[in-house]
């Protein structure tokens, strides 16, 4: 019996320290996502300006789009917002915009101040609809192909390196 208790630390140590070593080899900042290759999940969602329409999973089909989830109050998104300015602007994407759980008019101050590179933008003031694409946090981007599957979650801010390395590449590919 007082073997078993010198045994059973040990094992309890090398156990531990076997799935250590198997998880070093991957990438925890890759999270994985049930949506790829799947259409984008329905969601209608209320305009952030009165004068634009809002965003619904029909707008998705047709093009090649990026959809980005962001907020205001969000400092990585405010990172961010200059790669999704340029991709508008220069790149021609079509970006698309989930306002999440936001405050209306400082999401509007905010886009006025550093810019609106979404062609439509939806309010999800009570998190469904981020729900739904399975977001863990903002920013979160999605690539969605012409047939409105999912092909690509990106985490985090869109770094210059992200999107020559990874965005820009998928986008030319699916757009062929």
């Amino acid at each position: 019996m007082k073997r078993l208790l010198y045994i059973l630390p040990v094992l309890a140590f090398a156990c531990a320290a076997v799935l250590i070593w198997l998880r070093l080899g991957t990438d925890p900042s890759i999270l994985p996502s049930t949506l790829i290759n799947r259409p984008a999940p329905n969601f209608d969602l209320e305009p952030l300006r009165a004068e634009t329409p809002g965003l619904k999973t029909a707008d998705l089909h047709g093009q090649v789009a990026l959809v980005n989830v962001f907020a205001s109050w969000c400092v990585p998104c405010r990172v961010e917002h200059p790669i999704l300015m340029r991709l508008a602007e220069k790149d021609g994407v079509q970006i698309y915009g989930i306002n999440y759980k936001d405050d209306a008019d400082a999401a509007r101050r905010w886009l006025d101040q550093l810019g609106n590179p979404f062609a439509r933008i939806g309010v999800d003031g009570n998190g469904r609809a981020a729900i739904e694409w399975g977001v863990t946090g903002v920013p979160e981007t999605f690539v969605i192909d012409r047939d409105g599957r999912v092909r690509y979650r990106h985490v985090g801010p869109i770094q210059a390196r992200d999107l020559d390395a990874t965005i820009l590449p998928l986008l030319k590919t699916l757009a062929r």
